[in-house]
């Protein structure tokens, strides 16, 4: 395939592209530093910010489009909205996992343990979620990651769920960047879930 990755720097963003690279998919790296994305075999760079008028250009001739970048730093309507003027159908986001139910109707962001300074991200990934779900002429998907998301192995043993927050045998919720890439990818060349969020952990 041919993949357009925004935010293409980040911790997230760059690990998605190594893993389409690895998979022998053509990847196009956006970001507004392009001195920060690991040039590459199969990877293509292009600086690029979602809020010039030309960035649904940077897009447009994709099959699918990823972006990984901070929910408090992007206007959903601004980015839906470029995905939608490109013309690429396919649309994956980097969520959080903030709005995964610890227990019917109530979220992880609600718990008394949850961070105060991850929920101004957290709550503006609920809106971006939101907007997604009121979006019909898009092929969306919005994979949320663990608790807990650091560098790590690429082992490719995870589980998968949908809206429900998952911890492991000892209660700990926990995924490698790596292992959240190897997910996404997965779900770009299986296309398992369409205009629904799924999870990852281990």
């Amino acid at each position: 395939m041919k993949v357009a990755v925004v935010g293409a720097s980040g911790r997230g963003g760059s690990r998605i592209v190594a893993e389409l690279a690895r998979r022998g998919h053509q990847v196009t790296a956006i970001a507004r530093n392009i001195e920060k994305v690991e040039p590459g075999p199969n990877i293509t760079v292009r600086r690029g910010d979602v809020n010039d008028l030309g960035f649904p250009g940077l897009l447009a001739g994709h099959d699918a489009v990823v972006s990984a970048v901070r929910f408090v730093q992007t206007d959903p309507d601004v980015l839906i909205g470029a995905v939608r003027k490109s013309g690429v159908t396919r649309y994956a986001v980097m969520g959080g996992a903030g709005s995964l139910e610890v227990a019917p109707g109530k979220r992880l962001l609600d718990t008394p343990q949850f961070p105060e300074a991850a929920k101004p991200e957290a709550l503006k990934g609920v809106a971006f979620l939101d907007k997604l779900k009121a979006t019909t002429d898009i092929d969306w998907v919005f994979l949320s990651p663990a608790a807990v998301i650091a560098f790590g192995e690429r082992t490719g043993k995870f589980r998968l769920g949908k809206d429900e927050f998952m911890t492991d045998a000892d209660g700990k919720s926990t995924i490698s960047f790596e292992d959240y890439a190897v997910a996404m990818v997965d779900e770009l060349e299986q296309h398992k879930h369409s205009r629904e969020r799924f999870a990852v952990a281990y």
